[in-house]
């Protein structure tokens, strides 16, 4: 079992990049590791450009993350080069894996279609790659250790990637690493400026290893102020994750109000 676990997301793509497509892998991903008691450190959103991947691949394995997610450049075009920067990043030859072309193969004799090369060229992965099968679409998957970060590729499609990733991927984190439990709460603050709350947050911060404060403003600073003020806690025990953000909200509550604040409940 694991304990420690910080990850990093890779949505890659051009059409990302470039707005004409809107990056729900990042926020799909981001809360269902967050969900799982992972530590998103970043997320990083690149065009097709197989030496600039690398970079910033090598860049986020340097600080040894415990997982790393990239998203997109698996399919059978001359762009789709995710897993030749993985495995360029790693220090590791692409290599056909048999498994993965098997995979492939089964996907395409369905339709009587023959392996081309650029087909065979999803079956290319990093040495010691495990596929991920692809139920929805044909590109496989990959599951990579290597000096001691796990690296998952998933296509870029969503509905690919959100089957792969709960029928796959997650569970497997699952075993990996011990149950987190996140309890989180929000609450609406009328009438006090976020600048009023920040000395209130940072005081409980400081009191709490295991709690996340975060204020958003709805209204403006100073003729109408109005703050969301999401608050969460994890732990192992279920039971003190909630008496943990109980005994935040009731300490934010109480100071806000005594600041003046009309306090609203709102669900998460």
């Amino acid at each position: 079992m694991r304990a420690s676990r910080s990850a990093w997301l890779f949505t890659l793509g051009n059409e990302v990049v470039q707005g004409r497509v809107i990056n729900t892998n990042a926020s799909y991903l981001g809360r269902r590791l967050t969900l799982l008691g992972f530590d998103v450190r970043g997320n990083i959103s690149l065009v097709d450009d197989v030496l600039l991947v690398t970079e910033f691949l090598k860049y986020v394995m340097s600080k040894r993350p415990t997982l790393i997610v990239t998203t997109g450049g698996l399919g059978p075009t001359y762009d789709d080069r995710t897993l030749e920067a993985v495995a360029r990043a790693a220090g590791l030859n692409l290599v056909l894996n048999e498994e993965a072309l098997t995979m492939v193969r089964e996907k395409y004799s369905e339709k009587g279609l023959e392996l081309t090369e650029d087909r065979v060229k999803m079956a290319y992965l990093p040495e010691g790659g495990v596929p991920i099968p692809n139920n929805v679409g044909t590109a496989p998957g990959c599951w990579l250790e290597v000096s001691g970060t796990i690296v998952v590729s998933l296509p870029g499609v969503p509905r690919e990637l959100e089957a792969m990733w709960e029928n796959w991927v997650e569970p497997r984190l699952r075993k990996l690493f011990p149950e987190i439990h996140i309890v989180e709460h929000m609450f609406r603050v009328i009438g006090v400026p976020e600048s009023s709350v920040a000395p209130i947050v940072k005081k409980i911060l400081k009191a709490y290893g295991n709690v996340y404060v975060k204020t958003h403003p709805k209204g403006h600073e100073i003729r109408a102020p109005v703050l969301d003020v999401y608050v969460m806690a994890t732990s192992e025990d279920i039971k003190e994750a909630k008496q943990t953000v109980n005994e935040v909200v009731e300490r934010l509550v109480s100071e806000l109000k005594g600041l003046g604040g009309r306090i609203e409940d709102v669900s998460v």
